[in-house]
């Protein structure tokens, strides 16, 4: 069992270089000895050297996948360019701002320069390369061709990444009007109703039914708001566990987002994208088409296709045919369906299946696109009912003014 990797710390040192000059500077070691015997092999004579010191607030940033898809193009670029690897990291270094990216990087260039294959490095770090990112790595160094597998795994990492973003914006756009809207309403109810009611309280008559129920509203979020606001704090955080807990209500959420108008629409479409995004780089990678399905069935982020995809390694692994596994399957498009076969007769799978990640990646383009276009009046609509409402109710009375004043 290998021995688990010491973490990785931000030191300052200060120092003199060959000549004699003094020089100062940032490096990632595990301990200050070792920081100094690095120091020394580059030919500095180590001075003072401390750990960085740690803002008291916001450390380091966190490490999204999108960060390590740059990353991987930046690398893909310069081994193309014909810089050695290590040198690569260097260089990549010296640009980085967010400091757990370059803890992380400075980890993984550590492992190499040390002899460690960079296959070997990345899976030290399983929280941001997965299985299927070590994979093709593995398969473009044991293929002496890293520089453009790196180019490939880059590209969909870019591609999947926008992709996510995109459905990412899809699904928190209704949510955020929501938000808005009960917002907004709470606000108006808490401070703003009661100071109409105390101008209600001096007319001597019964306020219109509309208006009391807005009064009562109001008057019982004054009393239980702080209630109401822990109520949604326990339910959200206890319906995200559940979901993490439970692989059977994340599974049934799964089948029910995709029923959902517009926004399944466009999950099941990106599904699709990531289906034919994965396979078709693992494919055109050298994998085999079973261990390549075996890499994307985690990867389409549904719990329908992941299914489905299990189903269709199961049959080719029988000698299926991929599409006639697919249109089985019965949940795949039939441009899909169709598009592959034609991959499949003219041994060109990798490249028509490229072609069905870029039309689905572009349909869902279009139709997150359309939703943002369709949800603009809905704004309006919502929070004109739910706000006009209320200044409705607050105006009844004036309007009854004649009525009530003799």
């Amino acid at each position: 069992m290998a021995e688990k990797a010491e973490k990785l710390v931000t030191f300052t040192w200060e120092g003199k270089d060959r000549r004699g000059n003094k020089t100062a500077g940032e490096i990632s070691g595990s301990n200050i000895a070792l920081v100094k015997a690095q120091l020394r092999k580059q030919g500095i004579v180590p001075g003072k050297v401390r750990k960085k010191a740690q803002p008291l607030f916001g450390g380091s940033k966190k490490v999204t996948p999108f960060d390590i898809a740059v990353l991987t193009r930046q690398l893909a670029t310069m081994m193309k360019a014909g810089v050695p690897l290590v040198q690569s990291f260097d260089i990549v270094l010296d640009g980085l701002e967010n400091a757990g990216l370059r803890d992380l990087v400075a980890s993984v260039r550590t492992d190499v320069s040390s002899g460690t294959s960079f296959a070997g490095a990345l899976r030290k770090h399983p929280k941001y390369f997965d299985d299927l990112f070590c994979n093709l790595v593995d398969s473009g160094e044991r293929a002496g061709a890293l520089e453009h597998m790196l180019d490939r795994v880059a590209t969909y990492m870019e591609k999947t990444e926008t992709l996510k973003r995109k459905v990412k914006k899809a699904m928190t756009y209704p949510a955020a009007v929501i938000i808005v809207a009960f917002i907004v309403s709470g606000i108006l109810l808490i401070k703003v109703v009661p100071q109409f009611q105390a101008l209600f309280s001096g007319f001597g008559a019964d306020l219109p039914v509309f208006t009391q129920m807005v009064v009562n509203l109001s008057n019982w979020l004054q009393a239980w708001w702080y209630v109401v606001l822990i109520g949604i704090v326990i339910f959200v955080f206890g319906f995200k566990e559940a979901v993490r807990r439970s692989q059977k209500l994340a599974d049934a959420i799964d089948r029910y987002l995709l029923k959902f108008p517009i926004v399944g629409q466009i999950l099941d479409k990106s599904a699709v994208a990531k289906f034919a995004r994965v396979l078709s780089t693992t494919f055109a990678s050298g994998v085999p088409l079973v261990d390549a399905l075996d890499s994307v069935a985690g990867a389409t982020g549904n719990a329908v296709y992941r299914d489905a995809i299990r189903k269709i390694r199961e049959d080719v692994s029988s000698g299926t045919q991929l599409q006639v596994s697919m249109k089985q399957a019965n949940v795949f498009p039939v441009l899909a369906v169709q598009l592959t076969a034609i991959g499949e007769e003219s041994g060109n799978l990798d490249d028509m299946l490229a072609k069905v990640a870029e039309h689905y990646e572009a349909d869902v383009d279009d139709m997150v696109d359309n939703l943002t276009t369709l949800m603009e009046p809905m704004i309006m609509a919502v929070l004109g009912v739910l706000v006009g409402g209320l200044i409705i109710a607050m105006y009844l009375p004036i309007f009854q003014l004649g009525k009530v004043v003799h």
